[in-house]
């Protein structure tokens, strides 16, 4: 078939164009209804409008400011036949596009209830784990309207089997809905809007990662460029006619290093710009786009397998079974026996199924359960158990209609009634368990056996007299770890792939701050992938007992930063603090008139008492940079002796979200009283339902008696 070629850069220009009326127009309106004064920026973010604070530096946070916008985007505007001054025309359209949103959101959010819309900073930085762990290894973003809404729900369903996050713009959205395909943040498909300016929000991501974990400087925008093409594996599907707002916003995707590719002819740019009419070679066509490779494990279960899935949520109204929370005993063990104990892909069901002839139709069946997996294997080692145990969370979380929450013996699972009209039985959580374990311990675990119970007196016969014992057992172990007993401390360097200076040091005493690899993960690492990202520092040259400063930790972390980071302390916040990549969970910030400290979590969207949000205190901090007085971690280390012990401890935290102070209550609550005797310490812990403004807070404070009040000045 012949195609008639079109003028691209013609086409760029007419589609920026007809961005630049919008957003004036709009503007125009804005500020006659509100006001220059008026708020003019996104919600919930500390960028303001971060498209525009990455490409110029500015921070444009008031209507008004909105007007500075228009002039820079038609700055960047340069009509030439240069294929450069047509990328920065669309960028100028990503500018244009941001102002427009800026305008839609200020009077709240513009979207229906269905459709997320923008982003916030907490969200952006939620999937920052899964981005550099690769669990996420794409990003897909498909816009338009597909002639055949069957095909659609294959590409995206492909894509979500694949643990790629998809992002939707168009009529695509309600042929997605037609389909019944699940969405939502939590499960990596996610609406962003029926006009095409809604696109921003996936740029607006992009730029964030950008600056979150590359700490990228604003205004700064070839090196955006460089991190978004090099770091965000993303492209573009366009479904149905182009229109030339569709190719200037692909224009400024191009510009970021993602490629389009086109349902209707277009003239091809290699590499960067594709058609591709067969709907059946959209997702290869894509992939081989970004060189993103998909390994595959082939599972015997009648539902989709993929870490795409492990944010869903089982709603009480579209429950089939139930299992432990509260309701039933349940229980996970992983133990190591030896290799004649295990017979490889033996699974038992000890018990009913839950398709059993005893349950009455259409009530929620509810039983016990016991899931007990063997490993073998000659490089093997006790220590792992509890590394492979924490495992189970995710791979039953990756089952599509499954929801897991909890471990040991407080476990809670529930089955939608979709997962078993296609067929899944418990069988196939063995199944799962089976094929994952080998998948990503394969270089430990030579055979994996599980057994699942069911019968309610063997669950509990079984959880006193294996589980229970194991379990304490390992509590022990790990209680006897401390910084002192071990002769090494590990790197992780998994986040450098989005934040490349940054290094975590990781002690028995405090776990990465992503919260998710503490010093058992660290060692099992290394024994899994030895030039992984953890490999182990000696412990030599201490030259600083109080701030945990030793000579072999400054050589391997400026080695392994590439010279970024020289010199970092393990227990200091204000000398040499270790760096931050950004997917932090918590956030620790010196509030100096109260001589002690805030915590934030990322899930916390309110005021703090330093007078910034989590995302703006966040801002400061991520990107691999040392920033003294401000600190990333994990929930787990807020208990920790060491945590910034150099400056008093644990007895300087003053403030944190109430979610927060009640998770850590009883381990903080043990720590203070074996160092300083004070019973119920987190009573003394102001929090949002008390106080967030300084001097409330510091009323609190007195009123209880809080030590960190008569302890040394802080700064």
């Amino acid at each position: 078939m012949e195609h008639k070629a079109v003028n691209l850069f013609d086409v760029i220009f007419e589609g920026v164009a007809q961005y630049k009326e919008r957003a004036e127009e709009l503007v125009a309106k804005t500020i006659e209804e509100k006001g220059r004064e008026a708020v003019g920026k996104l919600p919930d973010t500390a960028y303001a409008l971060p498209v525009i604070y990455a490409i110029t530096g500015e921070k444009l946070e008031t209507v008004g400011d909105l007007e500075r916008g228009l002039e820079m985007a038609a700055a960047r505007t340069n009509r030439t036949r240069y294929l450069q001054d047509a990328l920065d025309a669309g960028v100028a359209a990503a500018m244009y596009t941001e102002i427009i949103q800026a305008c839609k959101y200020i009077d709240g959010k513009p979207h229906p209830e269905h459709v997320q819309g923008h982003l916030t900073d907490a969200m952006v930085r939620s999937f920052g784990v899964a981005l550099v762990t690769q669990d996420i290894p794409g990003v897909a973003v498909i816009i338009g309207k597909h002639k055949d809404p069957e095909k659609l729900a294959e590409i995206i369903k492909s894509y979500q089997n694949k643990g790629l996050q998809t992002y939707l713009v168009g009529d695509v959205i309600d042929q997605a809905v037609e389909q019944n395909i699940k969405m939502g943040v939590e499960l990596r498909v996610i609406p962003c809007g029926y006009d095409i300016e809604d696109v921003i929000n996936v740029v607006s991501v992009a730029v964030r990662a950008s600056i979150m974990f590359g700490a990228t400087p604003p205004g700064e925008w070839i090196k955006h460029r460089i991190y978004t093409r090099d770091r965000v594996f993303a492209f573009v599907n366009v479904f149905d006619d182009w229109t030339p707002k569709i190719i200037a916003a692909g224009a400024a995707a191009i510009d970021m290093g993602f490629p389009a590719i086109t349902e209707t002819y277009i003239n091809e740019v290699p590499t960067l710009l594709l058609h591709q009419p067969d709907s059946d070679k959209v997702v290869t066509t894509s992939l081989e786009a970004r060189n993103i490779k998909i390994k595959v494990t082939e599972i015997d279960c009648p539902v989709s397998v993929s870490s795409a899935f492990e944010g869903e949520r089982v709603r009480r109204d579209n429950m089939f079974a139930e299992f432990g929370g509260n309701r039933t005993p349940a229980w996970e063990l992983v133990r190591t026996v030896g290799l004649s104990e295990c017979e490889d892909h033996k699974i038992t069901l000890h018990g009913p199924d839950i398709d059993d002839e005893s349950f009455k139709a259409g009530e929620v069946v509810r039983l016990p359960l016991g899931i007990e997996v063997k490993v073998a294997g000659r490089a093997m080692q006790s220590d792992f158990e509890s590394v492979l145990e924490r495992r189970l969370h995710y791979f039953m979380n990756y089952i599509e209609g499954a929801m897991h929450v909890g471990q040991r013996n407080i476990t809670w699972v529930r089955l939608t009634k979709e997962a078993y009209e296609a067929g899944f039985r418990l069988k196939h959580i063995g199944e799962v368990i089976y094929a994952k374990m080998l998948d990503e311990f394969g270089k430990v675990v030579d055979r994996v056996e599980v057994n699942i119970y069911t019968d309610e007196e063997e669950v509990k016969r079984l959880e006193q007299e294996l589980a229970r014992p194991i379990y304490n057992a390992r509590d022990q172990r790990l209680d006897s770890l401390t910084d002192e007993s071990v002769d090494v401390f590990y790197t992780c360097t998994l986040c450098q792939s989005f934040a490349p200076a940054h290094v975590c040091v990781v002690t028995p005493e405090r776990l990465g701050l992503c919260g998710a690899v503490s010093w058992l993960d660290s060692k099992a690492t290394k024994e899994l992938d030895p030039t992984g990202p953890s490999q182990p520092i000696e412990k030599k040259g201490l030259t600083d007992e109080r701030t945990g400063a030793y000579q072999s930790v400054n050589e391997v972390v400026a080695q392994a930063s590439q010279g970024a980071v020289e010199e970092v302390t393990l227990y200091s916040i204000l000398e040499d603090p270790m760096t931050s990549c950004g997917c932090f969970e918590c956030i620790c910030g010196i509030m100096p008139e109260a001589n002690g400290v805030v915590i934030v979590n990322r899930e916390f969207g309110g005021m703090t008492p330093v007078g910034m949000t989590f995302g703006e205190l966040a801002s400061m901090t991520g990107g691999g940079v040392q920033t003294p007085g401000f600190m990333g971690h994990g929930r787990h280390f807020i208990g920790s002796k060491k945590f910034m012990s150099a400056e008093g401890g644990v007895e300087r935290i003053v403030w944190m979200p109430k979610e927060l102070k009640d998770d850590v209550a009883d381990r903080l609550n043990k720590t203070v009283k074996e160092l300083s005797g004070i019973d119920n310490f987190t009573d003394m812990v102001c929090d949002e339902t008390i106080a967030t403004e300084s001097e409330a807070v510091l009323e609190f404070l007195t009123e209880k008696g809080h030590p960190a009040l008569n302890m040394d000045e802080i700064m």
